[in-house]
């Protein structure tokens, strides 16, 4: 249990994500260790709640845990082409909104055409588990598209697994290598 407080986390109990990086996918544990290293003072801040796999999904788990869905943000993972050549984006909103995928994503990606990456590759590429994706730990050749919503205050992302969810200051998350601020990505 953390004495850090989190406005709309419901019946929910994290810990220190750093003390717990069993409940994080590797990518994701050695991404936010690299962080604090790194010397993000809020990467310490990082809290983690293990959870039952069947109640990782956004709107399930906060009618679950009594939280506040605006506190969950969500990793879409986005990808087009030009040239020959894939361009992929992990892009973060609330989960209160949904990516402008269309308009902003597509801009961003110099890209005709935009369309969400399929599970299997998601899931292969990025090591995470389908449900459990975040933008902690994301390969580095990808964008890392975040909301400016999402840049202020907590969220509750994925933890790289479907077992637990990750709470995250706005700090970390622009704090996240290749990390872009975007007015406008979640509408």
């Amino acid at each position: 249990m953390s004495d850090i407080i989190i406005p709309g986390i419901g019946s929910l109990e994290p810990a220190p994500a750093l003390d717990h990086l069993d409940l994080l996918a590797p990518p994701v544990a050695a991404a936010l260790t690299a962080l604090a290293e790194r010397g993000v003072a809020t990467a310490s801040s990082a809290l983690v709640v293990a959870i039952d796999p069947e109640l990782a999904d956004t709107e399930v788990m906060t009618r679950e845990f009594g939280m506040d869905l605006a506190l969950s943000s969500n990793c879409i993972l986005v990808a087009g082409k030009r040239a020959g050549e894939e361009r992929i984006a992990a892009c973060v909103v609330r989960a209160t909104t949904n990516a402008d995928v269309n308009h902003v994503v597509k801009k961003r990606l110099d890209v005709r055409k935009a369309s969400f990456w399929p599970q299997e590759r998601a899931v292969e590429a990025s090591g995470m588990e389908y449900g459990g994706i975040t933008p902690v730990g994301v390969p580095g050749s990808w964008r890392l598209l975040i909301d400016s919503a999402c840049a202020v205050g907590w969220s509750c992302i994925g933890s790289g697994l479907r077992r637990s969810k990750l709470f995250v200051t706005g700090e970390v998350l622009a704090a996240l290598p290749g990390a872009e601020i975007v007015e406008g990505l979640g509408v």
